[in-house]
Parts: C-alpha cells; structure tokens; sequence
C-alpha cells in the first residue's frame, strides 16, 4: 500500500485513522517514494507550524520503507507527461505501479480521476 501525501477532508479521517491503526497491528504494509517524508513536513510545516517538528519526528521514527529506484521514477515521469500532473503526486502511484501486491490509496480525487485506467489506485473511502 502507498499512501499520498494529500490530506484527508474530515470524513475520511475515521478510515485515514483505521489505516494507521492497521499499519501499527501489522495488518497492511506500506512503501512510499523516497520523497515523501519532506513533501510532507512541506505541507505540515505550512498548514500547522506549530506542529511540524513532533509530527514529522513521529513519521520519521514509524520507519516507513521507501521506494529509490529509476524504474519508479521513470513511470513517474511518464504518467506525469500523460496525465499532465505533478511529479511529485505521480510518484506515489509509480510506486504501487511497480508492485505486485501495492495499491495506492489516496484522498486526491483530482489525481484518481485522471489516472484511474493505469489501475492499481483507490480512493481513500474506499479503503476497507
């Protein structure tokens, strides 16, 4: 499973809190792209400055895997070119593009409508 980086709106949040509850039990696995630990104390560190430090020293203490290879990045790069999207959004799913049991979940309908036809994403309320 790959999370993004967009932050839930108040009625996921139940399932974005299920997820780490899952996460933490060992019930899911997850891989992010090596970027996303700075893409997300980007946003943190503009939506709650006053919280940045301690979230994003509790994301990095979770040890996440990360996903660093060319192949990742080349799909990236191809799927922003197609979908004309951020390459930063389409890493996430280049990730679970390029994995035999990976899903992305996101919370970026935007991004999900666009690229629904590569598969292997699912909207947050969908996560089960």
């Amino acid at each position: 499973m790959v999370f993004n980086r967009r932050l839930p709106d108040e009625a996921d949040i139940p399932i974005a809190l299920d997820i780490l509850t899952a996460l933490r039990d060992d019930k899911i696995k997850v891989l992010q792209p090596v970027h996303w630990l700075a893409e997300v104390a980007a946003v943190i560190t503009r939506l709650r400055p006053e919280q940045a430090e301690n979230v994003i020293s509790l994301l990095h203490a979770m040890e996440l895997p990360v996903c660093n290879d060319s192949v990742v990045l080349n799909v990236a790069c191809r799927l922003a070119k197609t979908y004309n999207h951020h390459l930063f959004d389409t890493l996430y799913h280049a990730v679970a593009l390029s994995q035999d049991n990976a899903t992305l979940v996101t919370a970026d309908l935007t991004y999900l409508n666009k690229v629904q036809e590569e598969g292997k994403i699912i909207p947050l309320s969908d996560f089960k």
